[in-house]
């Protein structure tokens, strides 16, 4: 057997098992022994970090299966995938792995200039209307049940996520298991902040000092690709009705998009549906 090869990269797309979950999951692999085997491509460790750990910790044997593919984008794909359709993940993780999926499936395309669903060259005129001939955003966004500009918004969050990795993967994975609460907006922001900036928000979340800021005085409540804006400038304000101003106004934002779309179906409204509980989602956070 090869010798295994770990690859930070795929490990930390991986969800850090609770300290019960890994004893229970210990535990059976030392009575039933692994059933499942690990998943390798040229001998990396795709998926069975978990499992693998236990094996070499406690000297058990364990099966490989080796998968082909044609480039690191791909094994992304693949391991995002099936963490969307394993687990139940919260708003924050699906925004990750969506934003993570865009930008590996963008690299495959600039890299080979060819869409990898379709044998065409990207920029080769075809129909249109065809799923395989849209653009990556588009048709992540038609396969996640979410709008373009979502998945586009994503893409920041994602490469956030891979900054802060960068500087602490202790407080990128405190940010991904919810431990610290940060807002969608503050991550998609931290893209264009200075490094000084950044290191500053990183320090703060690795020594438990980060604190969760007020929402925004201008709150934009985005539906498909439009921005609704209201303006809190009365310091008198309350908190209730700085709250109560906030769901009015992500509220409006969703029943513009239903004005706007008419008498369209149902399939048509769920990017919109998708947008709006989203929307409500980070500002339950915020509270």
């Amino acid at each position: 057997m090869h010798e295994i090869i770990i690859d930070e990269e795929f490990r930390g797309l991986l969800p850090v098992l609770d300290t019960e979950t890994y004893r229970l999951l210990e535990e059976n692999i030392q009575e039933n022994g692994c059933r499942d085997p690990l998943v390798v491509w040229n001998n990396i460790l795709v998926d069975g970090y978990n499992r693998y750990r236990i094996c070499t910790e406690n000297d058990i044997p364990y099966n490989t299966v080796s998968k082909e593919f044609d480039s690191r984008e791909e094994v992304l794909i693949w391991i995002i995938s099936n963490q969307v359709s394993r687990r139940n993940l919260t708003p924050l993780q699906l925004s990750h792995f969506r934003g993570l999926h865009y930008r590996a499936d963008k690299r495959i395309v600039t890299n080979s200039g060819r869409n990898q669903y379709n044998t065409q060259k990207v920029d080769e005129p075809h129909n249109e209307g065809h799923p395989k001939s849209l653009s990556t955003a588009v048709r992540l966004a038609k396969q996640y049940k979410v709008s373009r500009a979502t998945i586009e918004r994503d893409s920041k969050l994602s490469r956030a996520f891979e900054i802060i990795g960068e500087i602490s993967p202790e407080a990128k994975s405190k940010l991904l298991s919810g431990e610290v609460a940060i807002d969608k907006k503050k991550l998609e922001a931290l893209t264009s902040m200075s490094n000084e900036e950044i290191e500053a928000i990183v320090t703060e979340i690795d020594d438990g000092s980060y604190k969760r800021r007020t929402p925004a005085a201008s709150l934009p409540v985005e539906t498909r690709d439009t921005a609704v804006y209201i303006e809190l400038t009365d310091t008198e304000l309350s908190e209730r009705q700085i709250l109560e101003a906030a769901v009015q106004t992500i509220t409006n934002g969703y029943n513009y998009v239903l004005q706007q779309a008419g008498n369209g179906s149902i399939a048509a409204l769920r990017p919109a549906l998708r947008s709006y509980t989203d929307s409500l989602e980070d500002l339950l956070r915020s509270l």
